[in-house]
């Protein structure tokens, strides 16, 4: 049940979204401010009062989320799998310990030669011995001379891919089961109404109601991985653990991401969101982008009796929005100067490139979806990989076993066509 705080809350981001899709309504698809009544200014004003309400709204929205939470944790206690791989390390990260190498430069002016030199003759002393052949470093194209020593930082570049976008939106627990079980009630039939007192010659009848409940079950599904090493890297690079062990989770994670929106169903996969039976569509159509979203919002807050909290959208379809302008130019998402607000309608925007480009989704993920981890990741180490052990290689693995039930499709919409 709702507090009164929270319930408080609601009420007022949506006031605001209703105010400000009034304005959107009014303004038409041409953006043309002109053309709005219900608040008064020049297009200039009328613009800034909606940069006004879409900061009033962003922070309702965030004092939403805070009251969410405290209610939740009032409800239960939730908890997160550790999903850091073993060492913790970050690649490039230094082990614990190792001492730090002085470069050549500050070895040369630390030592006695040089110190000896600059204080006899100064800095800028010269040598009396000539020499008929120059030993000198390879480094610049000579033939004759020792090559210096090389050693590397210790960073290592990490691949351009795409990071982990969307598992911080979905609620985690835990599950001890092979999957997910749980009741969905699908029949609900509201009889109440109001009954006659009874007398002798006429009796109330009290009116039949009718319920009726569904077992629903979302199976736990294992993402898995394994990367084949060699007994020599392992031993003379101590890093190259530690570098192994933080991406091979992270390779996992990122799948994790992308099936909680696009996983197929067909098993092994999980069935992500957008795959779910039962989620709502809303087209664009001659709407404004905004305004396609706004209606998805009102589905899911009047069809699916939830209160979505967060927009996901491609980066491409997002900057379509910040770059929205009325039609005397003015940005409606604020200057250029200003980062402005990862924000629509007050709800928490969340890019991510695994959605399909032109396709939005409006949704409660503090409610009706969850990533119930039956056991979290685990990275594991042997050479019984077919001929490995006379082959002087390892098998390093990583795997985690999952389900992702959506408990009401119906909190879910899309917006297609953005």
């Amino acid at each position: 049940m709702t507090f009164p705080a929270l319930k408080e809350a609601e009420g007022k981001l949506k006031a605001k979204q209703d105010e400000l899709g009034a304005i959107f309504t009014e303004a038409g698809e041409d953006l043309d401010f002109t053309k709005v009544k219900s608040v008064t200014g020049t297009s200039r004003e009328i613009s800034a009062h909606v940069r006004k309400l879409n900061d009033e709204m962003a922070d309702i929205a965030s004092e939403v989320a805070d009251l969410q939470a405290v209610q939740k944790a009032a409800e239960r206690a939730r908890t997160a799998p550790d999903t850091r791989s073993e060492s913790g390390s970050e690649p490039g990260s230094r082990p614990n310990g190792q001492r730090q190498t002085k470069s050549l430069g500050q070895l040369f002016v630390e030592s006695k030669a040089f110190k000896d030199k600059s204080g006899a003759n100064g800095p800028e002393a010269t040598l009396d011995i000539e020499l008929k052949t120059l030993f000198q470093t390879g480094l610049y194209g000579a033939t004759i001379g020792w090559d210096p020593e090389e050693i590397r930082t210790g960073r290592v570049v990490d691949f351009a891919t795409r990071p982990i976008q969307i598992t911080d939106l979905v609620p985690q627990t835990t599950t001890s089961q092979a999957a997910v079980q749980y009741m969905e009630e699908t029949t609900f039939t509201n009889a109440a109404a109001e009954v006659a007192e009874s007398t002798t010659a006429a009796a109330g009848t009290y009116p039949e109601a009718a319920l009726a409940l569904t077992e629903r079950s979302s199976i736990v599904r294992k993402i898995a991985v394994f990367l084949p090493v060699t007994d020599e890297q392992l031993e003379d690079v101590p890093q190259a653990r530690g570098y192994v062990d933080n991406r091979l989770p992270f390779m996992i994670r990122q799948r994790l991401d992308s099936q909680i929106l696009v996983g197929s169903g067909v098993a092994p996969q999980l069935t992500g969101v957008l795959n779910v039976a039962g989620i709502q569509t809303q087209a664009k159509g001659t709407d404004t982008t905004p305004d396609a979203v706004y209606k998805g919002i009102v589905k899911v807050r009047v069809t699916g009796r939830a209160l979505p909290n967060a927009v996901v959208m491609h980066p491409n379809d997002w900057q379509d929005i910040r770059l929205l302008r009325t039609a005397d130019g003015i940005y409606i998402w604020g200057n250029p100067s200003d980062a402005g607000p990862l924000r629509i309608w007050g709800l928490n925007v969340v890019e991510s490139d695994a959605i399909t480009e032109n396709t939005g989704l409006v949704g409660d993920f503090a409610n009706f979806i969850e990533l119930a981890v039956r056991r979290g990741i685990d990275v594991q180490v042997s050479n019984s990989h077919g001929s490995f052990f006379i082959e002087g290689k390892q098998a390093m693995r990583a795997d985690m076993r999952v389900a992702l039930p959506v408990y009401r499709p119906a909190a879910f919409c899309t917006v297609t066509g953005i």
